[in-house]
């Protein structure tokens, strides 16, 4: 695999094989903020296991390359019309080319390091602003239904002068976005990861720093069978908006159609 620094990067054509390297910053970047999805390889058996059953393990990651294709299509939207740049970013490394049939052309790699999840939100937000980039938002990939707008959004915020920090609350307590104009070690630090105290721990030590905090509109990540019901009604309803989750909602269909729901 061979590591490609920022500088050469073009926001308007990317391989999506290209793989970051942040021991190098870049021109190309500044200015630029990172809209980068944080992503484990759609393998089965290692993702969306607590979806296993009613899925099946290739059907749990099937749905999980949904998600990922929705989400990113969206982030494609939000940095058409904005000086931002698309990001996935990785675990395991040797996994690069899972993503190869998935991210747009407009989109690089970066791959995760740490332990805990704390850790690898940590190091990416640092990783990436060692590319150069002027600030970074992380974005799960389990919040397919989110659109373009909340993403366009959170760049706006953090492109206006003075620090502050984006989240993007989930209604389980967490967030499906952190956006960051410094590395801010303190946001991933003492916090409950998945449970319900995220959003409000992380705006505590927001707090403890003096750092502002600015909030998008609600979303819900789908990460156990009943948040995966409330998908199905959402999207497979005759009244559903055709413009959010089309991928998502197309495997849904045909999961609905085999009785898997």
């Amino acid at each position: 695999m061979v590591f490609l620094c920022c500088e050469k990067l073009s926001r308007q054509q990317m391989n999506p094989l290209n793989v970051l390297d942040p021991t190098v910053s870049s021109q190309n970047a500044r200015g630029l903020s990172a809209l980068a999805v944080m992503t484990k390889a759609p393998r089965a058996g290692e993702v969306k296991t607590r979806l296993v059953p009613p899925l099946t393990p290739d059907q749990a990651a099937e749905l999980n390359k949904c998600f990922l294709y929705d989400t990113v299509t969206a982030i494609s939207s939000a940095i058409s019309n904005n000086n931002a740049c698309g990001i996935a970013v990785y675990t395991p490394i040797g996994t690069e080319l899972a993503y190869a049939d998935i991210l747009p052309s407009n989109f690089s790699l970066l791959p995760q390091r740490g332990d805990q999840f704390g850790e690898r939100l940590y190091f990416a937000a640092l990783d990436l602003l060692k590319c150069g980039f002027q600030s970074v938002c992380l974005i799960d990939s389990d919040s397919p239904t989110v659109p373009a707008e909340n993403f366009a959004q959170a760049v706006k915020l953090l492109q206006q002068p003075g620090d502050r920090t984006v989240l993007g609350p989930c209604d389980d307590g967490g967030y499906y976005l952190i956006g960051l104009k410094k590395p801010q070690r303190e946001l991933f630090e003492r916090i409950d990861w998945s449970t319900e105290r995220v959003l409000v721990q992380t705006r505590q030590r927001a707090r403890e720093i003096g750092l502002e905090v600015k909030l998008l509109p609600a979303g819900y990540d789908v990460d156990d069978e009943a948040s995966l019901r409330r998908l199905c009604k959402e999207l497979l309803a005759d009244t559903a908006l055709a413009d959010i989750a089309p991928h998502t909602r197309k495997f849904l269909r045909q999961l609905t159609a085999q009785k898997r729901l």
